[in-house]
């Protein structure tokens, strides 16, 4: 595997999903990542399973492994003085500070831009955010399920008018992306210390990165003075671009773009040439002018065959198309298996489990990764290589700085 960040030390001060998955993607890359957590109470997000909010998966907290593995964990409270005084050494030798904690608690705990550069000018400070740096609500939490899927339009955009409820996201859905944007905030920030020797604060915010997810409609919306148009199934504009029910009440998704171009050879795998010069389909326009009744026969011809009989079928075909798949189905997916997308790990109660890559390879290589740490797991380890004495350590474990 081609460790693209080999040599950056990034310093974690954060917890949850968002920003820890971010210090994930890092380690991923190849980054020394040190997660600081509460010797005590640890990242909340650990409190998940033991709490019965999340399933006991064979003994893998999930939501824990994913956002963390690959890093080290020190139990330091930063509350205290001996605790803020290691935070500092630790930053010293540090690339990056990556926090979410909000400004209140960065100003009482003495881990704000100010205070981490006053002891390194040259590290980049990383902050993620419900809303952004500025504002009215920038000193207020933020999850993604308020800041990105409900702030952002995300779920008002995608549940269907007349809904009883407003769709959910699944877990950590608008914290997964945010994660990745930051990773790649933090990429450019160090690209460009490289060039220039500045170092620079990184801000990124699940409200933000919800606009940039929704951007097609949030900038439509304005020029339309209202939302972007919506169809029923029956009234596609384009009608190969849409889902499709199979006889066994599986669903295909066809996104042929170029419609003229690759309808002929469409027609051909669904076993309907006729319609290649059918009048009403022979082109973007007649579909368009008689889409429902070419609706009609598509659902038709698609509910005449299973699932794994349109695999078969469109093998060959040209157009793009696929099926919609649940979570379990992607564990068996030739091309995520192909591709590393699904890298193993030890632990958990049958030795190995699967944890899903971050999406950027290097060199061709997929990731090669490593457990999430338990709770203070390298405090020691840290501390010593820290050049701290033993002596000092047990000094700062009884004062209960360190765990």
């Amino acid at each position: 595997m081609s460790r693209a960040l080999e040599g950056v030390r990034v310093l974690e001060v954060a917890q949850w999903w968002f920003v820890p998955a971010a210090g994930a993607v890092l380690a991923d890359w190849g980054a020394d990542v040190v997660k600081v957590e509460h010797p005590v109470s640890g990242d909340g997000q650990r409190g998940l399973m033991t709490s019965g909010l999340i399933p006991d998966t064979g003994g893998v907290n999930f939501m824990m492994e994913q956002s963390n593995r690959g890093k080290k964990s020190v139990g330091i409270d930063i509350a205290t003085d001996d605790g803020r005084e290691l935070i500092y050494r630790m930053a010293e030798k540090s690339d990056v500070f990556l926090t979410n904690f909000l400004p209140p608690a960065r100003r009482k705990l003495g881990i704000d831009v100010e205070d981490i550069r006053t002891r390194n000018p040259n590290i980049i400070y990383v902050r993620g955010h419900g809303q952004g740096a500025r504002g009215p609500d920038s000193e207020k939490a933020g999850y993604d399920g308020t800041s990105f899927w409900s702030r952002g339009g995300i779920g008002q955009s995608i549940t269907p008018a007349g809904h009883e409820y407003p769709i959910m996201q699944k877990a950590a859905f608008g914290d997964s992306i945010g994660a990745m944007t930051i990773a790649g905030g933090i990429a450019a920030a160090l690209f460009k210390r490289a060039t220039t020797g500045e170092a620079s604060v990184v801000d990124v915010s699940l409200l933000g990165t919800a606009m940039w997810t929704l951007a097609p409609d949030i900038v439509a919306s304005r020029l339309l003075k209202g939302d972007m148009p919506s169809f029923n199934h029956s009234d596609m504009p384009n009608p190969v671009v849409s889902n499709y029910r199979t006889k066994d009440g599986r669903w295909v998704m066809l996104t042929m773009l170029q419609s003229d171009r690759l309808w002929p050879d469409f027609c051909r795998h669904i076993g309907r040439e006729d319609m290649i010069e059918d009048e009403r389909f022979r082109d973007a326009m007649s579909r368009f002018q008689n889409r429902q009744e070419c609706i009609r026969i598509l659902d038709e011809v698609f509910a005449a065959r299973t699932l794994a009989e349109w695999k078969e079928n469109f093998k060959t075909m040209e157009g793009a198309w696929a099926p919609l798949q649940t979570a379990a189905e992607l564990h068996e997916d030739e091309q995520a298996l192909a591709n590393g997308y699904f890298p193993e790990v030890e632990g958990g109660d049958e030795g190995q489990f699967r944890l899903v890559a971050s999406p950027v390879q290097f060199d061709e290589s997929p990731a090669e990764l490593t457990r999430a740490p338990e709770h203070g797991e390298h405090t020691e380890t840290v501390l010593m290589e820290m050049g701290i004495e033993w002596e000092e350590i047990e000094r700062l474990k009884a004062a209960k700085a360190i765990l």
